[in-house]
Parts: C-alpha cells; sequence; structure tokens
C-alpha cells in the first residue's frame, strides 16, 4: 500500500513539474514562434491548414481524442499580389473586403484627388483611428458615400497607431464595394502627397481570385468525458495577416492548459475548440455553436483565449517592459470573484458583460452560455501586416498562462460554487 501511495506521488509530482515547464515564458514562446512560422494565417490559406494541423498533433500528443470539424464558407478572396506605385515608389497594399467580383484581378492607373470632381480618378479618403476591430456602419458609410462619386477606385488610410495596412473584419453577407478600394499604410503618406500635388498618376496592379464554399477546419479535442464538471476552452486560429501577437499568445495559452488539465488529470470534461473563419465572419464559432458545443445547460464555465492577450506596449516606436493597456478581462457576472482571485497581478480591465460581449464570446454570451471568462485586446500592430514577434516575449506571456490555468483550477475543484455571486 506505501509503495503505492509513493507512486501516485510521485506521479502527480511529475504531472506537476511538467505542467510547470508548458507555462514557462520559454515553452510558451516556442509556442508563439511555432504559429509566427505558418506565415499568412487566413481563413483557407496554407497558413490557415498548418496550424490546424499542428494543434491538433499537439492536443493528441497530450492526449486528448482530436476531431476535425468541416468549416465551409460561401466565399473567400484570396490575393495573389497586391500594389500601388506613385513618382517611381512602389508600395504593399492590401484590397478591403470584398473587392468587386469583376475586379479581383485589375491594373489601373489615374490621378490622386482628394475632393471635387472625381469620376474616373482615385480618391483618398482617409478612415480615423477608432480602436475598432470590425468593420461596422461608419466605415460602410464612408465607402459608399466615396464610391458614389464614381471614382475609378479609392486609396484608403485607416489610422492605426503602427501606420500601416490595417483590415476590419467582415462578414460573409457584406456586399462587394461598387469600386476597387485598396488599402495603404500611412507611413507612406508623403509618397501620396507628392503624387497629389503634383499630377502624377497612382497605378494599382492587383492579381487576385475569387473562391467559393472555401473549406477550412476547426479542431475540437476531448478529454474527460463523464469524469466531472463541462468546461469549454476557445481560441480562434486565423486573421488577416501573420497575426503573431493577435492571435499567438491566446494559442499559446490554449495548449498550456491543455496540456496542464491532462498532464495533472484534473476531474473534469474539457472540449477544447480552435475555429476557422474569425475575421470573415466568425465561420467556425458559430459552426461549433450549432453543431458540436456541449448545451449550454450542461457546461459549467467557457474559457476564451482572445486576441492580444500577451503583447507589449510600446511608446515612441519603442517597445516598453509593460503590458499593452488595451486588454480587457470579459467575463459575466458569475465570474468576477473567481477571475479577480486568479488574476490579481495580471494588468488588465474588467470587462463584465450582461449584454454583449467582445469578440467570439459575443457569439458564446449570444448563445445562453451563463458562466465564461476571457481576454481580448488590440496592440500597436493589431490587424497589420507589421504584427510580429517583437510585440511579445516570454516574460509577458507566463503570468497570463498561469492566471487562466489557476482560474480554471479553482473552477474544477469548485465546480458551481465558483459562480456564486
Amino acid at each position: 500500500m506505501r509503495l503505492i501511495l509513493i507512486a501516485m506521488m510521485v506521479a502527480l509530482m511529475l504531472g506537476q513539474a511538467a505542467a510547470r515547464d508548458v507555462l514557462s515564458g520559454a515553452s510558451l514562446y516556442a509556442d508563439v514562434a511555432r504559429y509566427a512560422s505558418f506565415g499568412l494565417h487566413r481563413f483557407g490559406s496554407p497558413g490557415d491548414r498548418a496550424t490546424a494541423d499542428w494543434i491538433a498533433g499537439e492536443l493528441s500528443e497530450a492526449g486528448y481524442a482530436i476531431k476535425f470539424q468541416p468549416v465551409v464558407l460561401g466565399r473567400q478572396y484570396v490575393v495573389e499580389r497586391a500594389s500601388a506605385e506613385a513618382g517611381g515608389t512602389v508600395v504593399e497594399a492590401t484590397p478591403f473586403w470584398w473587392p468587386p467580383e469583376d475586379k479581383a484581378s485589375f491594373h489601373l492607373s489615374a490621378p490622386l484627388a482628394r475632393d471635387g470632381d472625381v469620376a474616373g480618378k482615385i480618391l483618398w479618403v482617409d478612415l480615423p483611428f477608432d480602436r475598432g476591430a470590425y468593420l461596422g456602419p461608419a466605415h460602410r458609410a464612408a465607402i459608399s458615400e466615396a464610391a458614389g462619386k464614381k471614382p475609378a477606385a479609392i486609396l484608403l488610410m485607416i489610422g492605426n497607431p503602427a501606420d500601416d495596412r490595417f483590415a476590419y473584419n467582415v462578414t460573409q453577407e457584406d456586399a462587394p464595394w461598387p469600386v476597387p478600394v485598396m488599402v495603404v499604410g500611412a507611413t507612406m503618406r508623403g509618397t501620396f502627397d507628392r503624387a497629389l500635388a503634383s499630377g502624377a498618376p497612382v497605378t494599382f496592379d492587383v492579381v487576385g481570385h475569387y473562391e467559393s464554399n472555401v473549406s477550412g477546419r476547426n479542431v475540437i479535442a476531448e478529454t474527460g468525458v463523464g469524469r466531472g464538471p463541462t468546461i469549454v476552452v476557445s481560441t480562434p486560429m486565423t486573421g488577416w495577416y501573420s497575426c503573431v501577437c493577435e492571435r499567438g499568445p491566446g494559442i499559446a495559452n490554449f495548449l498550456a492548459l491543455a496540456r496542464t488539465a491532462a498532464a495533472e488529470k484534473w476531474p473534469a470534461h474539457f472540449v477544447f475548440i480552435a475555429t476557422s473563419g474569425h475575421e470573415i465572419g466568425h465561420g467556425g464559432m458559430e459552426l461549433f455553436l450549432k453543431d458540436g458545443a456541449p448545451v449550454p445547460k450542461e457546461t459549467l464555465a467557457w474559457i476564451h483565449f482572445g486576441s492580444s492577450n500577451a503583447c507589449y506596449a510600446f511608446a515612441e516606436g519603442v517597445r516598453t517592459v509593460r503590458p499593452e493597456e488595451e486588454r480587457y478581462l470579459v467575463l459575466s457576472k458569475s465570474a468576477v470573484a473567481v477571475t479577480d482571485e486568479a488574476f490579481a497581478s495580471v494588468a488588465a480591465k474588467r470587462l463584465v458583460t450582461e449584454k454583449q460581449a467582445v469578440g467570439e464570446l459575443r457569439d458564446v454570451h449570444a448563445a445562453g452560455y451563463a458562466n465564461f471568462l476571457g481576454m481580448a485586446g488590440r496592440h500597436q500592430t493589431f490587424h497589420t501586416p507589421a504584427d510580429d514577434l517583437n510585440a511579445t516575449g516570454p516574460e509577458i506571456l507566463e503570468p497570463v498562462a498561469r492566471a487562466f490555468v489557476d482560474a480554471a483550477r479553482k473552477i474544477v475543484e469548485r465546480g458551481d460554487a465558483a459562480f456564486k455571486q
């Protein structure tokens, strides 16, 4: 009997040691770097497919039963190349979703204009920085008003701290713009100012195409069926560009929590879901909630790893040792107490949600899940091509991962009592 107890204690210690290792900053950063290595993470891209394969492999190795859930979205636009040229300077550009279907590829040279009679010209439009991630009514109105002036195309600069090519999340239902809308970074403003002043033409060169019924995959990993309360853990996999600090820390936290729960054999039924299609309509999450998610009344808690949950702040373009200030703990009122305990040392604003959540937690909340907590935010290079490994690091990743594991452990240990108000 003594030998059995010793063996059990050794197994528990080994499990906890393994869990501590996967929560180290170095381990978390290695996962972010692996995610970054897949390049572009747009829905349906090779990077999207490689990410799903990698996450499935990691969770299978941790002991989870894996299932791929096919996600088919009605359309996706694929950019092969896109540029804007003015005065001999060529800059990268991004078509603004969704482009006109008959201009999926096009070549156009025309004078640049700000106002007046812009028919047949390229109209330069600025959208101010609004801290949003989703295309909204004000954006649509501004672009529709500009397109109503009959320009040949629109050159668009969207305000953001990186002065780079920003992208707004869209839906499958959004109509294509009547004319091509091309996004360029404000770092190149001087180039286009000179073209405007001189009357020199601006040239757009775009090669792209539409695809229909585009396939992606959710990764669903499950363990502990019938062993205890059901807890769902989710994170998106896709986004506009490389999404390194937008998605990478959340995915690293997601994997760390999964490995910890498995290594320590927590007495709970866990469903981990990594969703696809975030940037063009939340398609993966929408599908999972309709088909595959445990029903709300049987779900003790939903934990979500959203955007930018461990990104550094920048001051005058230089990275600081502080976390990004625009970071939020998004939670149900019932989760305030347990969240305050677990996240006492993590700097994040609380967003207690009674009517509407943010990001994919918005869908979770609307589907009737009563107890939820997650983290989401934005950072300097959010939704731009400049989002890279420099935006995060081991020291900022580790406290967030440990806080989420602490919160999940408390929920498992306390059950319903974790959410008593």
